[in-house]
């Protein structure tokens, strides 16, 4: 029996991205489809800018009206076939034809529309799932609808927590204004008097995962689990944490066309890089000075705090740093003017550019990733992609990703530091430097850099050995 399985997202690659969502939800279906018993297909919204770039391809399959409360509401259904994988999206200029993705006072209807438009489409695709696999708060409330409409007979649910921090919350009124269901029902979806469509994928998902397992652990305790930890305990044995991957072909320094100098064991390349950043960037042309680099969104849950607190101290030391990013005014204007005063050591990139991305994680020596929560975290796993050492808070994914480098055996692939804390972040920058300075040991630490891998076959084969107990109790 083949497993069908119907990914229910908000944002994919190559169509749309906001973040590390939409790396997933592009790259974990093509690993999934290698195995012949398993056919995976992706659903997302249409946005504006899908219709723009992916307009000629897309393909128009029927409409159905969709019942928001008291209004009905047109679907119109699209599907497209890239890379051997049936993508469907679900049209409507009111609720998605829009510029970005989200950050709209309306966001919750617009995902309660798509999540019952989704569940509604489901008998009119040519493709019928036996398992329906949800991404993040934005898919929560499908898998409430299945569960309640049973649109297809057997069907079984999987929600995938990406992070918990963003749950899709709504006044209690929103009940009777948006959704088409009998007040007993209330009770799947309410949590703490408000809406809450991550507790609706919680509450009815047959199975829940996330995307590491120290993630998986962290989020039963109170101080990690955003207030859904008491359902999560609950839901214990339920929940699996599976460590996300990335598309090994998609970050190739061997082959990437953003790099001027594609390498992949060249530490003369590696050179050739940080020499081109350098000169792009308009720092001091140095292939021996270190050069440490974050690429992050700037918000408190990446460290920027702790970041704040050291980086003068630590520009003291003969390195360069490239921080690249966008987020809160507080932060941008912050290392905006510590690159004013550190003009030689700091560049402050602000604004997001994906080529640069690639080129800086390529140059760059070392990656810096002191996050305060990382569910997994992909950035890490493209800098042992580039051979750069990654340097990370043991936190989530961070933990299971990378070992702490041990002098005395000369095993692990980066460094990490334990408590949220500005001074075990310098402390740890500066045991990097040592490392660094240090032929022997670096060129260890090199090597089992080298080694690390973090493609998508071991998790794929998770989620497979998952599916199947699922089709089991069908």
């Amino acid at each position: 029996m083949v497993d069908n399985i119907l990914f229910i997202a908000s944002e994919c690659t190559p169509f749309v991205k906001t973040g590390g969502l939409a790396d997933v939800v592009g790259s974990l279906p093509q690993a999934l489809n290698q195995n012949e018993n398993i056919k995976v297909s992706v659903i997302l919204p249409l946005y504006q800018e899908v219709i723009e770039q992916w307009q000629d391809e897309l393909e128009q399959v029927g409409s159905i009206f969709v019942p928001v409360g008291w209004r009905d509401q047109e679907a119109s259904l699209y599907k497209l076939t890239q890379q051997n994988i049936v993508y469907y999206f679900i049209g409507n200029d009111y609720y998605f034809t829009r510029k970005g993705v989200y950050g709209y006072y309306d966001d919750g209807e617009r995902f309660v529309f798509f999540c019952q438009a989704v569940i509604d489409a489901i008998p009119k695709l040519d493709f019928q799932p036996n398992i329906l696999h949800a991404h993040d708060w934005q898919a929560g409330l499908a898998l409430a609808f299945a569960k309640i409409h049973q649109p297809i007979k057997p069907l079984k649910t999987v929600f995938t927590i990406h992070n918990i921090k963003y749950q899709g919350i709504m006044q209690i009124d929103a009940y009777q204004d948006l959704f088409n269901l009998p007040s007993s029902h209330i009770s799947g979806i309410e949590w703490n008097g408000l809406i809450n469509c991550m507790k609706a994928g919680l509450f009815h998902a047959d199975k829940i995962t996330t995307v590491s397992p120290s993630y998986a652990d962290e989020i039963k305790t109170p101080y990690y689990g955003e207030g859904l930890y008491p359902l999560l305990n609950e839901r214990q044995n339920d929940l699996v944490g599976i460590i996300n991957g990335i598309d090994l072909d998609e970050y190739d320094p061997m082959t990437d066309p953003h790099l001027p100098y594609n390498y992949a064991y060249s530490r003369l390349k590696k050179k050739k890089n940080k020499k081109y950043i350098q000169e792009k960037l308009g720092l001091p042309i140095d292939d021996q000075v270190p050069m440490y680099v974050m690429v992050t969104r700037l918000v408190e849950q990446k460290g920027l705090h702790l970041l704040e607190a050291i980086i003068d101290t630590f520009l003291q030391e003969d390195v360069q740093f490239v921080l690249l990013g966008t987020g809160d005014y507080a932060f941008e204007n912050y290392f905006y003017h510590a690159a004013e005063r550190n003009k030689d050591k700091l560049v402050t990139y602000l604004g997001f550019d994906e080529g640069l991305a690639r080129q800086l994680y390529a140059a760059s020596d070392f990656f810096v990733m002191p996050s305060l929560f990382e569910p997994c975290g992909l950035s890490q796993l493209i800098a042992l992609q580039y051979k750069s050492v990654p340097i990370v808070r043991e936190t989530g994914g961070l933990k299971d990703t990378v070992t702490p480098y041990n002098e005395i055996t000369q095993t692990g692939n980066g460094f990490s530091f334990s408590n949220y804390n500005a001074h075990e972040l310098l402390d740890i920058m500066r045991y990097s430097l040592q490392i660094y300075h240090d032929p022997d040991q670096w060129a260890s630490l090199l090597k089992n850099t080298n080694k690390s891998q973090f493609g998508w076959a071991d998790s794929s084969h998770a989620y497979a050995e998952l599916y199947q107990t699922l089709i089991d109790d069908l």
